[in-house]
């Protein structure tokens, strides 16, 4: 890594205060083999220096660093952008939008947002092929705890569904030992919803690791292995200790971090803490670094766009939180 990028976070904002550098390292994440036209892709544009744009020599339409990215049309300045692209990529319980609007000096509206916004770079679109190898799978309950709730709502959770799982959110996880984590909101734990996730995600050449849901009986193209949570938690190397422990962290951010999140945008948070986990070692098993992850971001906010209405005003969308 260059000895003049950044290590920490109090490194990052003092480098990034500059104007020229934090333009220059988002150009340089989306611009590696030199800057083109955002409208005809013609090269070698003119850099307006007073403006800090670019004006295409060919089609003469003007673009900035933002055109076309998770940046575009906001008014925040590349500064605070870039800091909080870094905390969210580095914090490992996340970071509240209210913490947020505090450290940077914007509104707590404009904050919730710009974490959405760095939550869609952090999306992995192509999920890297089918997962091999060993891989755990599990399933959790997100919601609220039941020490929160009144009494009467806790009594008749318990009585519905005996386990206190009325209005969570359900996701199930598939984790690579040694690889990488995938999850997703599923609408229940029926066998059809959930043996059409594994086989879309998992290689059949794989050996498997559940618990005893009875769902996951029938999969029978896989090694599988069971591993009864009513009488142990590991035999061997039958466990989904791994998948487990994620679900831990995902759970400490959602409930101490973020306190209250809509279902709607559940498989946001997922893809965030997801992000951070798979982007936590190299191939040797070292600390890959937080300029690397902050840098891995800035490397996908290219044509990915989302609005403010689009967060919140989707046809269907729930207005439950948890």
């Amino acid at each position: 890594m260059d000895s003049r990028k950044p290590k920490t976070l109090m490194e990052a904002i003092k480098h990034y205060a500059d104007a020229d550098n934090a333009l220059d390292e988002v150009a340089d994440s989306r611009w590696a083999k030199g800057v083109t036209c955002q409208h005809c892709q013609a090269e070698k544009p003119m850099f307006l220096k007073t403006r800090r744009i670019w004006k295409c020599s060919k089609c003469r339409k003007q673009f900035s660093v933002k055109t076309k990215t998770v940046f575009e049309d906001s008014p925040i300045t590349l500064d605070k952008w870039l800091a909080a692209t870094w905390m969210l990529a580095n914090c490992k319980n996340g970071i509240s939008s209210y913490e947020l609007a505090r450290d940077l000096g914007v509104t707590q509206k404009s904050a919730w947002f710009m974490l959405h916004r760095i939550r869609l770079a952090m999306q992995d679109e192509n999920n890297g092929g089918k997962l091999s190898g060993e891989v755990e799978i599990d399933e959790t309950f997100i919601g609220g705890k039941a020490r929160n709730m009144h009494a009467n709502v806790k009594e008749r959770n318990l009585l519905s569904q005996g386990r206190g799982t009325e209005n969570k959110e359900i996701v199930l996880g598939m984790i690579e030992r040694g690889g990488k984590v995938r999850t997703m909101h599923i609408p229940k734990r029926s066998k059809p919803v959930l043996q059409k996730q594994i086989r879309e995600n998992v290689a059949t050449d794989a050996a498997i690791f559940t618990d005893e849901l009875k769902s996951y009986q029938g999969l029978s193209e896989f090694q599988h292995e069971v591993i009864n949570h009513a009488v142990e938690y590991v035999r061997g190397n039958v466990h989904t200790n791994t998948m487990e422990n994620f679900w831990s962290l995902v759970k400490r951010g959602l409930h101490g971090t973020y306190i209250s999140v809509e279902p709607f945008h559940l498989f946001r948070y997922l893809d965030e803490q997801g992000f951070r986990y798979n982007n936590r070692v190299n191939s040797s098993g070292d600390d890959i670094g937080d300029f690397a992850r902050f840098k891995l971001v800035l490397s996908h906010i290219v044509n990915r766009r989302i609005t403010y209405k689009a967060l919140i005003g989707k046809e269907g969308e729930t207005s439950e939180t948890f």
